[in-house]
């Protein structure tokens, strides 16, 4: 984490910004607009300007905006928000960018979350989970969900994780387990899933994309690749 302090620049590049609500609030507290070669920083409002901005790799911070949880500007907030960073006072955050790779071919990047799923609604199959070479657990579940620090207040935390802070891993979360007792696990940044026995086709979903088909008993692993910095939201004071 770091604390940076500069009253003269606010150029910002927008991304994502559909009903020009972000962008109002932005000019009505001094901001401008720029490329992001030039920006301070990037406002990327919702996940997917957010995830196609990360994996732009800019070099100056992203601040998400309109996605929920702690690393987030709530739509509900902007003036305040924006008002604070006007005035200089901006911390960042580096959080994980994940790869994620299936039979040991990359697929995906996953900036929120990397999930297997049942095709069909509600079609319980059993999955394995492995961190650092060590089984966790089996269960029987319609999925499981590894969720960044980032995407855990999202998915993952509807289905009952753990909210994540930067730093200290990711949530593994099995999505509706056919269990009355269940765990969700905070671990390194290193997981490895299996679909142990499938009752119905199993997809693997990265930040909402389904990207490709999982048979059984090939491993699916999330692992940490890189960091991306963030700008972290002004806290009230």
């Amino acid at each position: 984490m770091s604390e940076a302090r500069d009253d003269a620049t606010t150029a910002v590049s927008l991304r994502g910004d559909d009903d020009g609500r972000v962008e109002r609030a932005l000019r009505a507290t001094g901001f401008t607009f720029t490329d992001v070669a030039e920006a301070t920083f990037v406002v990327a409002v919702g996940e997917r300007a957010v995830a196609d901005a990360v994996r732009e790799h800019p070099q100056c911070p992203i601040l998400p905006v309109g996605v929920g949880g702690r690393h987030s500007v709530p739509l509900s907030g902007l003036d305040d928000a924006f008002a604070t960073l006007a005035e200089g006072s901006r911390r960042t955050a580096d959080h994980p960018l994940f790869g994620v790779s299936v039979g040991g071919d990359h697929v995906a990047d996953a900036v929120f979350d990397a999930t297997l799923v049942t095709n069909e609604p509600a079609r319980i199959s059993e999955y394995a989970v492995k961190s650092g070479g060590d089984s966790l657990d089996a269960f029987r579940a319609d999925g499981v969900v590894v969720a960044t620090p980032l995407g855990s207040s999202g998915y993952a935390r509807a289905a009952g994780g753990p909210i994540v802070t930067p730093g200290a891993g990711v949530a593994v979360v099995p999505i509706s387990p056919f269990s009355t007792r269940w765990d969700t696990w905070v671990v390194a940044d290193d997981v490895t899933l299996s679909v142990e026995r499938d009752e119905g086709a199993v997809s693997l979903v990265v930040d909402g994309d389904r990207t490709t088909a999982v048979d059984p008993h090939v491993p699916v692993r999330v692992e940490r690749r890189e960091t991306v910095r963030l700008l972290r939201p002004p806290t009230p004071e």
